[in-house]
């Protein structure tokens, strides 16, 4: 264990972040230098408050199955190289999830029955960080190859994941990526304010050394068909996401000014990073209204406020959540709390428990505004309440409501896999399809998921193809297909 009294001693303490005004002019994190260098002043202490707990239940909340207690022992021990063996040995990308993941192993920690829980994302981003910095984190090609091929489509987290694992083992590995670069929303989702694009290109060039080969700018599906793609490799992994946007079908949705969240970040996203965006759309000057209350509309959120925005309007269909945790979701779930993102700090209005009836558009057919009615929850339906029906401004809407699954159209339609009561890729306990020697991780098997749950299942499918291919396998598999995360 670390600390033995660091728990009694010490209080939870986290990072402080930029000033909002420097922040908002920028694209940099949000935090000094990067969050892993902002924590190094004070994360040594906050990993002592780890205690002996004897079972660890932080590892019920983490599905890759992270040692946390270990590193956070490693980390006051100021052994850093120990600590990063440790943490590698179960998370293939831990920058990406200490800055992206909402961490459910927090809620699970045994000190959080009564006390505020250890900071583990932040313990982790510090680990990361200051093994990139000191040289720790080097590339590791297999030792021979097995002359197995392997074309793994999409190169979110999921496809990295399953690519770096089998690549390891020996097989030859082809990423296929639509956009012009690997790394999927990773580098074109998230905002710079929150993982700045060094993390992923560090990571691509380290998996290139390592012998994976990256073929960006293909449409699978179009370019080249699944049909080919199972011809010429002796297995294909279905990594493309869940990246069908739920749409809001409500009387002027055709109005112009109204686009899907991920037609709007990616855009804003090229532009932070120098590239020129025809037709850009921007949020200056506008009343912008989101519509979804997640992490994807805060990533809106922040957006809207560096290209300065008049006034920044989320909408949630849910009541507003209690700030402690509900007495329907004990220790160790995760607990749906009132939470506060860094881009909710800058600005905005959050409107709780409310429903777009629908827009009105100028004389140009452009949004001019949507118009609202509260709502409350009647026997497990959303009915409006009378009289409550308002008009707000908006001459930019924004569609952040989540994804249904992954495009069936084009790759999957000519791999003829079969998919499930939810519309996901239908797989087995080795994460296999109906058609042999295809399989299929991440969101487009398990749903709109977390970050964290994507890179679990990238690994353990990597265990099932490598078992396919060879016979058996020596690869982790952290999590089973059929597992469902706390939160989604």
């Amino acid at each position: 264990m670390a600390d033995p009294k660091g728990f009694l001693t010490t209080q939870r303490e986290v990072a402080d972040r930029r000033p909002v005004e420097e922040r908002k002019q920028d694209w940099k994190e949000v935090y000094p230098g990067g969050a892993g260098k902002a924590l190094l002043p004070i994360i040594s202490k906050q990993a002592g408050r780890c205690m002996d707990c004897g079972i660890p239940f932080c590892h019920s909340g983490c599905p890759l199955g992270n040692l946390i207690p270990e590193w956070n022992d490693l980390v006051w021990r100021d052994d850093w190289t120990g600590a990063i063996e440790r943490l590698h040995a179960t998370n293939n990308f831990p920058e990406f999830t200490g800055r992206l993941c909402p961490a459910p192993c927090e809620p699970a920690c045994v000190l959080g029955i009564n006390q505020e829980p250890v900071t583990i994302k932040n313990v982790e981003v510090a680990i990361i960080d200051k093994a990139w910095e000191s040289g720790d984190v080097q590339p590791q090609p297999p030792e021979w190859l097995t002359g197995k091929t392997i074309a793994v489509v999409g190169s979110g987290p999921a496809g990295l994941a399953v690519a770096q694992q089998l690549t390891r083992a020996g097989h030859t590995v082809a990423v296929y990526e639509r956009a012009s670069a690997p790394g999927g929303l990773l580098r074109f989702g998230i905002p710079e304010f929150k993982m700045e694009k060094i993390q992923v290109e560090r990571r691509i060039q380290q998996m290139k050394e390592e012998g994976t080969v990256f073929r960006s700018g293909v449409n699978v599906g179009a370019d080249v068909t699944g049909t080919q793609l199972k011809q010429r490799y002796d297995a294909v992994v279905i990594a493309t996401g869940a990246t069908a946007a739920r749409d809001l079908p409500v009387p002027g949705r055709e109005f112009g000014g109204i686009h899907q969240a991920m037609e709007y970040l990616p855009q804003a996203n090229k532009v932070a990073l120098g590239e020129t965006v025809e037709d850009q759309i921007v949020a200056t000057g506008k009343d912008v209204v989101i519509i979804g209350g997640g992490d994807t509309g805060a990533d809106c959120l922040g957006t809207a406020h560096r290209q300065g925005a008049r006034s920044v309007t989320q909408l949630e269909i849910m009541p507003r959540p209690t700030e402690e945790r509900p007495a329907g979701q004990p220790w160790p779930t995760y607990p749906m709390i009132y939470r506060v993102a860094s881009a909710h700090e800058e600005g905005g209005e959050r409107v709780y428990a409310v429903s777009t009836n629908n827009f009105v558009a100028d004389a140009d057919g452009k949004v001019s505004g949507l118009d609202l009615v509260e709502v409350e929850l009647v026997e497990g339906r959303f009915t409006p309440v009378a009289g409550s029906e308002r008009t707000i401004p908006a001459q930019l809407v924004l569609l952040a409501m989540g994804f249904l699954g992954p495009e069936k159209e084009g790759f999957l339609e000519q791999l003829g896999v079969e998919l499930d009561e939810r519309g996901n890729v239908k797989r087995d306990k080795t994460y296999q399809t109906s058609v042999t020697g295809v399989f299929a991780c991440g969101d487009a098997g398990r749903g709109q998921s977390l970050i964290v749950w994507a890179i679990a299942e990238g690994r353990s499918c990597a265990a099932g193809v490598d078992a396919h291919l060879t016979g058996s396998s020596t690869l982790p598999t952290p999590i089973p297909p059929t597992a469902r995360p706390l939160v989604v």
